[in-house]
């Protein structure tokens, strides 16, 4: 068995999902998996996100009368190095127990690609690079977001080189192109 949230970090990646929620499921349904304690944001009457934390969901819709479309969610994992495991809601903690403050890469890749999940490198957007690097899942359409070098203003200081960053989902092959087409 894979320690604590490691095993979940594991299972995003592997399934593009959040103990189950899809990036494109209602705010309802990622309420009744992840609870009622999140933070809402509402950009305007046509996009919100909802924040537990560790955890971001985000919806779009046409207009206010229309209904949410889900959009994408995000792992925010370098909250944990300054706000601690608690910041993981507690859906997630009572399914895999104590979260960690860092999430090294190396070892996330290497766990991942013992079961067959491979993560491939691509091309960082040019405001983020050399500070960032970008590993993506094909299959489930998660990308990894990681400390590639340390920067001043650029990255935070309590992360590492080779933290991960955040953990996201969608990620398309079409954006995925299209970033290997901005590098050339």
């Amino acid at each position: 068995m894979t320690p604590y949230s490691l095993a979940f970090y594991m299972d995003v990646v592997a399934t593009g999902t959040v103990l189950g929620v899809r990036p494109t499921d209602s705010p309802d349904r990622v309420t009744e998996v992840l609870g009622s304690n999140f933070g809402e944001n509402n950009f305007d009457d046509r996009s919100m996100c909802r924040d537990y934390g560790l955890t971001e969901f985000h919806w779009d819709r046409a207009c206010a009368d229309h209904p949410w479309s889900g959009h994408h969610f995000t792992l925010q994992v370098h909250r944990l190095a300054c706000r601690g495991g608690a910041l993981a809601n507690e859906a997630l903690r009572a399914r895999y127990g104590r979260f960690t403050p860092r999430l090294r890469f190396e070892k996330l890749q290497r766990l991942l690609q013992r079961r067959g999940v491979p993560l491939l490198e691509v091309p960082e957007v040019p405001a983020n690079a050399p500070y960032y690097r970008t590993f993506w899942q094909p299959d489930s359409h998660v990308a990894v977001s990681v400390i590639g070098m340390y920067g001043e203003y650029s990255t935070p200081d309590d992360l590492r080189v080779g933290d991960v960053y955040r953990i996201h989902a969608p990620m398309t092959a079409e954006e995925v192109e299209w970033r290997r087409a901005r590098v050339g």
